[in-house]
């Protein structure tokens, strides 16, 4: 069945243990890397796999901590000899500010380099992002301070569902998307702009009727994040943990 590992757990500062927030969804004929704020290779093999292999890339949004280990990841994938294409998921201002910075590093003078297939993901709820013969991915738009999508992963033979908020305030759009999932991952960074606390997160799983809710994205430095599990308990009566750095999850 498929399994999303999660690669980073920490807000945008990391800490020894808690590199900052991005995944991997391993499925039949898929590996799909969630955000890369950092060069995942490395992560990618303490878990048992090959960047290599990775066949599409989800952008969730434009800030560094989502999306600053591209550049890395393209560079160190065209040194190891990468030749087969890769597809890369996002928002249509998410892509165009990705083409902008790559083109800084003038990426279509290197060599050889493998293609890319650019993949619009639509501002609307519940839009297709991509499907394959055991997984469909959907997103819709959160509410941040730049254009940002939530996933929602639908294994089509288990049926189960995984839900991620991404970066957001507290949301509708992220009930909805979550409506009745196994899984919720929902970040926890604090109540501010564009964030939310636990509690906002407990909040959001109640009201979605999930089953479980992951903390993620949270404080790690010099910061000790097991209290808000208790936090988010108090809104919601169902199982809460922490995401930590390589745990796996089932879908």
């Amino acid at each position: 069945m498929p399994e999303l590992i999660i690669l980073g757990s920490s807000n945008a500062v990391p800490s020894e243990g808690h590199e900052t927030t991005h995944m991997v969804l391993v499925g039949e004929a898929r590996l799909i890397l969630i955000d890369c704020g950092s060069n995942p290779l490395v992560r990618l093999k303490n878990v048992g796999l090959q960047a290599l292999d990775v066949t599409d890339l989800i952008l969730t949004h434009f800030h560094p901590d989502h999306i600053s280990g591209v550049p890395l990841f393209l560079l160190d994938s065209w040194l190891l000899g990468r030749q087969a294409p890769l597809k890369i998921f996002g928002l249509e201002p998410t892509l165009e500010r990705l083409r902008q910075m790559m083109a800084l590093y003038e990426w279509h003078a290197w060599p050889g380099f493998f293609p890319i297939e650019f993949q619009p993901v639509l501002e609307d709820e519940m839009a297709i992002v991509l499907e394959s013969n055991d997984i469909k991915i959907l997103a819709s738009p959160v509410d941040h301070m730049i254009p940002n999508i939530g996933l929602r992963i639908e294994a089509r033979k288990s049926g189960r569902v995984l839900a991620y908020s991404c970066d957001t305030s507290h949301s509708e759009a992220v009930i909805r998307l979550g409506r009745g999932a196994d899984v919720l991952i929902h970040e926890a960074a604090g109540r501010m702009f564009g964030h939310s606390s636990a509690a906002q997160a407990g909040e959001v799983a109640r009201q979605a009727g999930v089953q479980k809710l992951y903390l993620i994205h949270y404080h790690t430095w010099d910061f000790d994040p097991r209290p808000l599990v208790e936090e988010a308990r108090q809104a919601f009566p169902g199982s809460v943990e922490l995401a930590v750095d390589f745990q796996r999850i089932g879908i």
